[in-house]
């Protein structure tokens, strides 16, 4: 099968390169994001394939439909970019990655939490500068804190693992409980019993209409006051305004966050040179307790392959005409 790729980075290139060759299909490269604008570059290719970043909408699946592409290859987990009832009404088939590397989110997930804790990423820059001092850069242990996790599949459950190891009482959230979470001695609570007893929180749940804005204003004021609040899952997951709310007036003591909700006009772009129009990550930004990643909590070479691996299979599964298990629909 011919494949469109679309918002190309070197790492995509690098792996998808290495293995590609074992397979019957062919690759072409384009750095643009899929677009209305960029669509023609699709003409000719069964499929595409597209990151995260790059949003789906009805008008841009009609001309998909319309130069005869047949799939949309997500190398990603999430599929909330793409919609999907206009993908059904095209005929058009949409595959997803739902597993390639737990522990690389969830490590990724403890990094910022040990970063914004033991400040780290400010003494580091302080010696660079020859100033040894330690004032400011007090932390806190996390043995013995209480941390709540929100959504429990793979990566939430790597997660719980992980946080079991420093010694953390985990209790979690999830309307479909994990039976191994369970047996790890993870207690399942309600949601608002999670937001006034953790002193983390930690979100692990796929943006969905009953997901959007977990984190809210509502949410927050139940909190412990100085809690600290991480995010390696989807940007609208919190409500950003009522984050900023909080830690200004000092709810909120610390902010971990590698999604953002408006990040497709953001991530994976360089942006150095360029004064960002968005004031609320600028806010974000401004705060001293406030940590951002650009959406790396993914990016690890074990996770690339797995990325790579499975994507491939779901369209040799498609191309030979059978089932392919990491199909999504509505």
């Amino acid at each position: 099968m011919d494949i469109a790729f679309f918002s190309t980075k070197k790492y995509d290139r690098i792996t998808f390169n290495q293995q590609i060759e074992e397979t019957p299909h062919t690759i072409t490269y384009f750095e643009d994001v899929l677009s209305p604008e960029t669509v023609a570059l699709a003409k000719g290719f069964k499929a595409v394939c597209v990151f995260v970043n790059n949003p789906v909408d009805r008008k841009l699946m009609k001309m998909l439909h319309d130069i005869d592409v047949e799939v949309i290859a997500l190398r990603s987990a999430g599929f909330n970019h793409i919609d999907l009832e206009a993908a059904k009404e095209s005929g058009i088939n949409v595959y997803r990655v739902p597993a390639y590397s737990p522990e690389a989110v969830a490590e990724h997930t403890t990094a910022l939490i040990l970063t914004l804790n033991r400040k780290t990423h400010k003494a580091y820059n302080r010696v660079r500068e020859n100033n040894f001092s330690l004032e400011g850069l007090t932390g806190f242990n996390l043995y013995k804190k209480t941390v709540g996790v929100i959504g429990t599949g793979t990566i939430g459950a790597a997660f719980c693992k992980i946080m079991q190891g420093f010694g953390c009482k985990v209790i979690a959230f999830d309307p479909y409980p994990n039976d191994e979470i369970k047996e790890m001695g993870v207690e399942y609570v309600e949601k608002e019993e999670l937001f006034r007893e953790s002193d983390i929180i930690s979100l692990h749940c796929p943006l969905l209409p009953q997901t959007k804005y977990t984190i809210n204003h509502d949410a927050i004021e139940m909190m412990k006051t100085g809690v600290m609040i991480i995010n390696t899952s989807r940007g609208a997951l919190i409500e950003t305004s009522a984050a900023i709310e909080g830690l200004k007036d000092g709810k909120i003591g610390y902010m971990g966050i590698d999604v953002y909700e408006q990040e497709e006009n953001l991530f994976f772009k360089d942006l150095s040179e360029i004064v960002i129009q968005d004031d609320e990550i600028a806010r974000l930004m401004s705060f001293p307790n406030v940590l951002i990643t650009g959406h790396q909590a993914f990016l690890t070479g074990e996770a690339l392959h797995e990325i790579t691996k499975t994507t491939l299979h779901n369209l040799t599964m498609h191309e030979n005409g059978e089932d392919v298990p990491n199909r999504v629909s509505v």
